[in-house]
């Protein structure tokens, strides 16, 4: 049973979170500035959710499904969550996913994979995620790919931060290869190692926290 002081409390995060995320389904500034030709942020998640996932910037198939994670990518994390024994469909329905920026940046001028969100991009966005970081409040924040990786840890090589984590104000932060097709890191039989490592820390959490 919910306690009267508690219910309230998630009543107001759930609300000041819906006004959150109508703003950001509103935001026009990257097309405004001509970073993007048309924008389409996207959101998915509840105040409820103890798990946040950060990567780097929507795809073209999460934009055409108006859902983060709707393509290959997100088919391999919710395989990683499930070998850390998290149950099927459980990446849509009980994680809060988010990302640097939060429209599609298009391909790669030179045709492999997608364009990085510039600076001024990311600097656009920011305050969104920081906000979405304060209303939800989530015991597990995942970091997927570099981008997200050094926005909380600053420069640093995968090989060197996958398998660790950092805590910060109770916040367990947890860094990740990018679940990307394109990404070729995990080929390498000591990432593997890393990774599996990773997985292993998420898994613990998942029983310590009933997450």
């Amino acid at each position: 049973m919910v306690a009267n002081g508690e219910q309230g409390t998630n009543d107001r995060a759930a609300n000041e979170l819906s006004i959150l995320q109508q703003q950001i389904r509103q935001c026009r500034l990257c097309q405004q500035q001509g970073y993007i030709p048309v924008a389409h942020p996207i959101v998915s998640g509840r105040s409820t959710d103890r798990i946040l996932v950060i990567g780097q910037a929507p795809g073209h198939r999460s934009i055409e499904k108006d859902q983060p994670f709707s393509g290959p990518g997100g088919m391999v994390l919710q395989h990683w969550l499930e070998a850390a024994g998290f149950p099927p469909g459980y990446l849509h329905e009980h994680t809060y996913l988010s990302s640097l920026t939060r429209c599609d940046p298009g391909k790669h001028p030179n045709g492999n994979g997608d364009r990085k969100p510039g600076k001024p991009e990311l600097l656009l966005c920011r305050p969104y995620l920081e906000a979405e970081l304060r209303i939800v409040q989530p015991k597990v924040v995942l970091l997927l790919g570099t981008m997200a990786i050094e926005t909380f840890f600053g420069p640093v090589k995968l090989a060197q931060i996958i398998g660790k984590y950092q805590e910060r104000d109770g916040l367990l932060l947890l860094p990740l290869p990018h679940p990307s097709g394109v990404s070729r890191w995990l080929n390498d039989p000591e990432h593997k190692e890393l990774h599996q490592q990773a997985l292993m820390i998420l898994a613990r959490w998942r029983s310590l926290y009933s997450l």
